[in-house]
């Protein structure tokens, strides 16, 4: 009689490579290749380990999809203290935009989520950059809603597309200078 030596739940102690950090990774290349979040059983399978040794590292799949695209969003441009905060937040949006035009599924499963891990990052970094402004809270706010609608919508856009290339992301300058401009005129 054969024995399955893949024990299940616990990972094998110092002899196993699995770790929260590689399971994200993997997750973050199946993600890319097929554009959706992969199950944990293709995750287990790719990192030749029991789907139940996954749990040890995240309680349930909405932490690990939590994680993930939090993780993912990190990856956007970090801004850095610059009297141009509207170049600091093109860059901000341009990566944004390339993030979710590099992981097609990655916005609907942010959109699908209910978390706010990965809104959070966006909104911390964008606050940052128009810190210098002093906005009240509530224009801070509309500004921010404006954006991200006006992001989802150009991302929604690329994926609806016959020919993705076809759309760049200068054809953001206009629109996000007109955003700039409202922002700029609602100073306190």
């Amino acid at each position: 009689m054969a024995v399955n030596e893949k024990k299940r739940g616990r990972p094998a102690g110092k002899l196993s490579q699995l770790s929260a950090e590689s399971i994200l990774e993997t997750a973050k290349c199946l993600m890319m290749n097929s554009g959706k979040v992969p199950s944990v059983r293709s995750l287990a399978t790719q990192l030749n380990v029991d789907p139940m040794s996954i749990y040890h590292y995240f309680k349930n799949k909405n932490a690990l999809l939590e994680a993930l695209t939090t993780s993912l969003v990190e990856e956007i441009y970090q801004p850095q203290e610059s009297l141009n905060w509207q170049g600091e937040l093109k860059c901000l949006c341009v990566s944004y935009i390339e993030l979710l035009r590099d992981y097609n599924g990655l916005l609907q499963t942010m959109l699908s989520m209910t978390s706010h891990g990965p809104a959070q990052v966006f909104t911390e970094r964008y606050k940052t950059i128009i810190a210098l402004l002093g906005l009240h809270e509530k224009v801070e706010k509309d500004g921010l809603d404006l954006l991200a609608d006006y992001l989802h919508g150009f991302v929604f856009s690329i994926s609806c597309c016959h020919d993705a290339s076809l759309i760049k992301t200068e054809m953001m300058d206009g629109p996000l200078s007109l955003i700039c401009s409202s922002l700029e005129s609602s100073r306190t």
